[in-house]
This record gives C-alpha cells, sequence and structure tokens, in this order.
C-alpha cells in the first residue's frame, strides 16, 4: 500500500500523543509567549546534530532577544517519518524541521503540509550567502519549486583497498567498468577467495538500500538523469541496461558477494565499497590500520568505458535538509528565515557543523573556501566528499518512491546480481512494472 494514502489513517490518537512527546510544540497558544515569536525547530535524532542546533539556537537569542528558537530533537520512534506525520495530523507541526529528505519532501508537498521555500522572503540570500545555488539546483522539483533547504549532502562515493590493488599489479584506482573486471581477473588469479564487492544488501530488496547500490552508479552511467520526471518513467534505458550488464559480468565471474560478511572490505575481503564519509569515525577506532592514500582511497563510481575520462562523475547523494510547515503563522516563518541567516551567514557555522557531525555541508565551496582549509588538511578523505557535492543527486521527488525503489530491486537489481535474470530483460520487467505503479 502507498505510504502517502495511508500517512494519518495508521495514527491513532494514542499513538499521536506518544510520538509528539518530548519533541517541542507546535501549538500557537504560545507562539508569542512573554511577547516573543516563538520558532519550534525540531533537530534530527542525531545527538551530534541536537547539539550544533542548541548551540546555534542559544547564541541567536543572545542577539535577538525577540525571538525564542525551541530546538527539540526529532522523535525516531517508530520512525521519523511518523512523527511528522503525526505531528500534522494533531495540528501540531514544528514551524521547521530538519532530516527531510527529497523523497519525503515530495509526499509532504502533495499533501500541502509543507510550502515552497522560494516563495518565502529571505530565503534566495540565505542560499546566496552560503554559496550553495549549484547545490540547491538538484534539490529543485518537477512543479520547479524547492520544497527542501538542503543541510548536507553526502556524496556515495567508492573506497578502494590499494594496497590490494598493488599486490595484483593494478596501480591506478578502476574507473570505467572495463578496468573493474580487469581488476578482477587479476584477484581471483592471486586470491581466488576475494571479490570486489561484498555487501548483503546487494540481493536485498528493501526499497532505501537502492540509494547506496543502484542509483550510485545509475547516477554516474546516465549522467544525472532522474529515472522519474513528472511522475512518468524517464530511464536511461542504455545506462540501466549498461549498468545491470556490468553487474551481471560481477556475478558470473564471482566477483559479487551478497551474503552476509563481516566487515568484509575492512577486513580485505572485498576490495571496493560504497563508502558515506559517516565510515571513517569507525575506521579510526576499530580498523587503525586503514590509512588514506596508504590501505585505501576513495573515488567517484565506476562509469561505463564511454565516460572515461569524465571530468564530472554525478552519485547519489545521502542528504536531508529543512521544511517550513504549512501551519506555521508568517510570524514564525519569519523569524526562522532570521535564524536561519544567523546560522548561514557565518562560514565558521558550517565549519561548526562539519566539525560536530562529520557531515557534508551542501555548499559549493567548501573546498575552495579558507574556512575550511585546516579542516581538510587534516581530513583529507572527507574533502574529496565535499568536492562532489555539486556532482551529488538527491533522493527523487516522487511520493511513491518506496514502491518504486521496491520494484528496482525485485524485478531488476537483485535477480541480476543473483544471476536470476538476464539484464535485459531484468530491465524491460521493471519498466512495466514501474509504468503500472505511476499510472495508477
Amino acid at each position: 500500500m502507498k505510504l502517502k494514502k495511508v500517512v494519518f489513517s495508521v495514527l491513532s490518537v494514542a499513538m499521536v500523543g506518544s510520538l509528539l512527546a518530548g519533541c517541542g510544540s507546535g501549538s500557537k497558544d504560545d507562539a508569542s509567549a512573554d511577547g516573543k515569536t516563538k520558532v519550534t525547530f525540531w533537530a534530527a535524532p542525531n545527538p551530534t546534530q541536537m547539539k550544533f542546533w542548541g548551540e546555534m539556537a542559544t547564541a541567536f537569542e543572545k542577539e535577538n532577544p525577540d525571538i525564542k528558537i525551541d530546538v527539540s530533537q526529532m522523535k525516531e520512534s517508530p520512525s521519523s517519518e511518523a512523527t511528522v506525520q503525526a505531528a500534522i495530523a494533531s495540528k501540531t507541526a514544528p514551524t521547521i524541521s530538519e532530516n527531510i529528505n527529497r523523497s519525503f519532501a515530495a509526499q509532504l508537498a502533495d499533501s500541502k503540509a509543507i510550502v515552497p521555500i522560494n516563495e518565502i522572503d529571505g530565503m534566495k540570500e540565505v542560499a546566496e550567502k552560503r554559496k550553495m545555488v549549484d547545490s540547491l539546483d538538484a534539490w529543485k522539483f518537477s512543479d520547479g519549486n524547492q520544497y527542501v533547504f538542503p543541510v548536507y549532502s553526502n556524496p556515495i562515493l567508492f573506497a578502494w583497498r590499494t594496497d590490494i590493488l598493488k599486490e595484483i599489479g593494478v596501480n591506478e584506482t578502476p574507473k570505467t567498468y572495463s578496468e573493474v573486471l580487469a581488476a578482477g581477473k587479476k584477484l581471483k588469479e592471486k586470491y581466488p577467495d576475494k571479490v570486489i564487492w561484498a555487501k548483503a544488501d546487494l540481493a536485498d530488496p528493501t526499497a532505501w538500500m537502492r540509494w547506496f547500490d543502484f542509483f550510485p552508479l545509475y547516477n554516474a552511467a546516465s549522467k544525472g538523469n532522474p529515472f522519474v520526471k513528472d511522475g512518468k518513467l524517464v530511464a536511461d534505458d542504455t545506462a540501466g541496461k549498461g549498468l545491470l550488464t556490468f553487474m551481471s559480468e560481477l556475478q558470473k565471474k564471482d566477483l559479487l558477494l551478497a551474503g552476509q560478511a563481516t566487515d568484509p572490505f575492512e577486513t580485505g575481503t572485498s576490495i571496493m565499497a560504497d563508502l558515506g564519509p559517516w565510515a571513517f569515525p569507525n575506521w579510526a577506532e576499530k580498523f587503525p590500520e586503514l590509512k588514506n592514500g596508504e590501505t585505501f582511497t576513495v573515488s567517484t563510481p565506476p562509469v561505463p568505458d564511454a565516460l572515461k575520462g569524465e571530468a564530472n562523475v554525478n552519485t547519489y547523494s545521502d542528504a536531508k535538509g529543512i521544511v517550513f510547515y504549512a501551519q506555521a503563522t508568517d510570524a514564525e516563518k519569519k523569524a526562522a528565515v532570521k535564524f536561519l541567516d544567523f546560522v548561514y551567514s557565518n562560514d565558521k557555522n558550517d565549519l561548526k557543523f562539519l566539525e560536530t557531525t562529520n557531515l557534508i555541508p551542501a555548499r559549493d565551496d567548501a573546498t575552495e573556501n579558507a574556512t575550511f582549509t585546516e579542516f581538510f588538511k587534516e581530513n583529507p578523505a572527507l574533502k574529496v566528499y565535499a568536492e562532489n557535492v555539486p556532482n551529488a543527486i538527491p533522493a527523487m521527488d516522487n511520493a511513491d518512491y518506496n514502491d518504486i525503489q521496491q520494484i528496482i530491486g525485485e524485478q531488476a537489481w537483485n535477480p541480476v546480481v543473483r544471476g536470476e535474470k538476464k539484464p535485459a530483460k531484468a530491465w524491460n520487467d521493471m519498466k512495466k512494472a514501474e509504468d503500472e505503479v505511476l499510472q495508477k
């Protein structure tokens, strides 16, 4: 059943109350308590983000005593999306919240629960001050509006075990499908038990998993084709069939491991892994032997041979941002814009966000801006992520994204990975099923 059709019907009054407990209230009764305009802001259910926004609110209030920024952590039980939906249903939505990706925003926009940020006075100037015009462009919706102000953008890149590559005589990180397959041939000759890519999720149809395997590679192969646009499937056949053929070749040559494996890249079972910047703190603690430039490197997704030498390779962006809720008053929205302007007019605040959360700010100039130079000098792997922010594409702007991505897995990606379908049939089966969903 499509989520957008059951958003409110599945939530009982009791659940609404439990979800919202501790989240802060969106009630308008206290919006101007003590003569102050009150902005309720729900931070992501991540302690580091909550810490950042709490400190920003405190600093802002010192300079703006007529505005109260009430920051609270968004509940994630049963999910942060359910928390938002419950608040909207009970008319207790906050003024603004972060932690909204483009696909969930499409659901909220369909139900008129959020308002376009391009219609809110002052937000264009906030984006310009933050130097994020190019990054913001990728978030534009099919209707021409912008519903999400991106806070962070984590391009999904690919890590390679350069130490193992050197052992098998590969001195350059593979960039194309042919180069990956050639490296795989050498790998099998020396290490029969090793594979290129090991990940149980490859054979799992769960919709969100496609953000971290199919879409990084598909976006790279299709040069950023949106897959679905204006409610219609516009998928690139050449890129899609080519990608599935590449995956089929990996499967046939025993270069994929879709079963359970513990830390396969870290332990050397596989030599390639899709990777977000959140992995590095864990590696520093558990796998200190992994050193950027010595045992591994980070690169853009492999591309079809025809795109060899492509300067700007697209990928998927695990990215979320801030939305303005329709239930908020004009005074609250105005005050929220003033708060965001305070935060983003000072580049040092984005540096603080980066240092606090290890999430890449959604801006175009991070690797060129002197504010971030020292940080990236000390964290060179993260610099690669920042360089790729403008080329990273967020989740699709379609309210049926969950169904759409489930079909990608069930009809195409998973059966090819398991060797159960030929690439062309898998792609065509997927397209037929997608059309049926989109035409409903």
